[in-house]
C-alpha cells in the first residue's frame, strides 16, 4: 500500500476534526514572541476560527493526531467499524505542521484531538508529547487546546494541563442512557471523574499561583466540553439541565453543542436525518442566558413546550417572556438589573447603558430605542417616561407582533 503524503494525511485528519465544536480560544493568558523570544502568540485546510472575548478572531490548526480508533461509538465517523480512510501523524509531524503554518501566518495556535489508537494511555502520551515539544523545545507561546481522554491514567490527563491553555473532555451525549446506547465503550462515571479531577487541579493551581509566583500554570483557559444534539432522544430541556449541572459541578468555561450530522455507513440506531441547525443555535442562546443573564436552567426549561423542546422560530428569552407575561412590563427607570436582563431585546451592554443613563435623567422610549436593534420587540415589555404598553402585553397575537418574520438557517460545514 502506498504511503500517504503529509498533505494527504492532513486533508483526512483535518476533515475528521471538523465534528468537534469545542475549539474556542478565549480566556487564556497573554503570551507573545515580541522581542525575539519564543515562537507564536495567543494575541493577535485544517484551520478553524475562534473568537476571543474582545471579538478578535483567532485561527487554529485543528486536526486529529489519528482517526484510527479502537472504540465503536455509533455516531462517530472514525469508529472502528467505519469504512472511512485512515491516517496518522507522529507527534513530531504535528509539531512541524504547526510551526510551518504559524511561520506562514496562517494560524495562532493548535487544537489537537485524536482517535484512540492502541490504548487510551498511549494516545494521551502522544498528544502530550506534541504539546511538550512545542513548549519546551521550540518555546511556542501560541494557544494550545488539547482534547484529553478520560479513559487514560489521571496523571496523564493532569499532565496535559501543564502544557495546554485549555483542556477538554467531551461528555458526548446529554443523558447516561444515550451514552450507554450509542457509545458502549465510554463511561459517564469515568468522564465526569476525569472532568472533576481537572476542575480540582485548575482551582488548586489558581490558589497556588496566588501564593507562589513560581508555581507553574495549569490550563489557564480552563476546561470545556461538548454535547451532540439530536443523536438521541434527549429534549432541549434535558440538554439545558445537563449543561447547568456541568457548569455548577466542574466550573466549565464553556459547554458546546454540536448538531448531529449523518455520516457515511451510519449505524442503524442513529436518526436518518440531522436535527434543524436552528435547534443548535437556540441551545447556544439558552446557554448564554444561563451564563450571562441570570437564568437558571429550570427557567430556560419553562420556555420549552410540553415535550421539552424550545421553539425554533423565536429565541428562548422571548419565549420565556411570552409565557410569563405577568412579569411584564418592566419600568426601565426603576427596575433592578436582574429584571431588566429579562426584557426581550435588551442585551447586557444595553442594560448597563440603561442603568448608567437613568442616573442622569428619566429615560424615554426614544432613548431606549438607541440601545437596541428593534424597539418593536421591546415595546410590549417595558415602561418608559413617555410610554406604557396599555393592554398590549395581554394581546392574543403578541407573539406575531414581536417575533421575527423569517429565521435564516446556515448549512453545517458550508463552504
Amino acid at each position: 500500500m502506498t504511503q500517504k503524503t503529509v498533505m494527504e494525511r492532513l486533508a483526512i485528519l483535518a476533515d475528521a476534526a471538523k465534528y468537534d465544536a469545542s475549539c474556542a480560544s478565549s480566556g487564556t493568558t497573554k503570551r507573545s514572541s515580541a522581542g525575539g523570544k519564543g515562537i507564536g502568540s495567543t494575541e493577535g485546510m485544517g484551520i478553524c476560527h475562534a473568537y476571543a472575548p474582545d471579538g478578535r478572531c483567532i485561527s487554529l490548526l485543528k486536526i486529529l493526531l489519528t482517526n484510527h480508533c479502537i472504540f465503536d461509538c455509533h455516531y462517530c465517523i472514525n469508529r472502528k467499524s467505519s469504512n472511512t480512510p485512515r491516517a496518522r501523524f507522529t507527534p513530531q509531524e504535528v509539531v512541524d505542521l504547526t510551526l510551518a503554518f504559524y511561520r506562514r501566518n496562517y494560524i495562532e495556535g493548535l487544537f489537537l484531538s485524536s482517535g484512540i489508537v492502541k490504548s487510551a494511555g498511549h494516545t494521551m502520551e502522544q498528544l502530550i508529547e506534541v504539546a511538550r515539544i512545542l513548549r519546551e523545545e521550540h518555546d511556542f507561546r501560541g494557544y494550545i487546546h488539547l482534547k484529553t481522554i478520560p479513559e487514560a491514567d489521571p496523571g496523564l490527563v493532569a499532565q496535559a494541563g501543564l502544557y495546554a491553555d485549555r483542556v477538554s473532555i467531551n461528555v458526548e451525549l446529554p443523558t447516561v442512557a444515550g451514552l450507554t446506547r450509542l457509545a458502549p465503550d465510554k463511561s459517564a462515571t469515568q468522564i465526569e471523574g476525569a472532568m472533576g479531577s481537572i476542575g480540582s487541579a485548575i482551582v488548586e493551581n489558581r490558589d497556588a499561583r496566588k501564593r507562589f509566583k513560581s508555581a507553574p500554570k495549569f490550563a489557564p483557559a480552563g476546561q470545556s466540553t461538548q454535547m451532540i444534539v439530536g443523536a438521541d432522544a434527549a429534549s432541549d430541556a434535558d440538554i439545558v439541565t445537563r449543561a447547568g449541572t456541568l457548569y455548577d459541578r466542574f466550573s466549565l468555561r464553556r459547554v458546546y453543542y454540536s448538531a448531529f450530522s449523518p455520516i457515511p455507513d451510519a449505524s442503524a440506531v442513529l436518526p436518518l436525518r440531522r436535527p434543524p441547525l436552528m435547534r443548535e443555535h437556540r441551545l447556544y442562546q439558552s446557554d448564554w442566558l444561563i451564563r450571562f443573564y441570570g437564568y437558571a436552567p429550570a427557567d430556560v426549561g419553562r420556555a420549552a413546550d410540553e415535550a421539552g423542546m424550545l421553539p425554533l422560530d423565536i429565541d428562548p428569552k422571548l419565549a420565556w417572556a411570552l409565557k410569563f407575561r405577568d412579569d411584564f412590563p418592566v419600568d426601565v427607570n426603576r427596575a433592578p438589573r436582574e429584571r431588566l436582563l429579562r426584557v426581550p431585546g435588551l442585551g447586557v451592554r444595553a442594560v448597563n447603558a440603561v442603568l448608567s443613563a437613568r442616573r442622569q435623567r428619566r429615560l424615554r422610549l426614544e432613548d431606549v430605542a438607541r440601545l437596541t436593534v428593534s424597539i418593536a420587540k421591546l415595546r410590549p415589555f417595558i415602561v418608559t417616561a413617555d410610554w406604557s404598553p396599555t393592554l398590549l402585553t395581554d394581546r392574543a397575537n403578541l407573539r406575531a407582533l414581536v417575533a421575527p418574520i423569517k429565521a435564516e438557517q446556515l448549512e453545517l460545514f458550508a463552504a
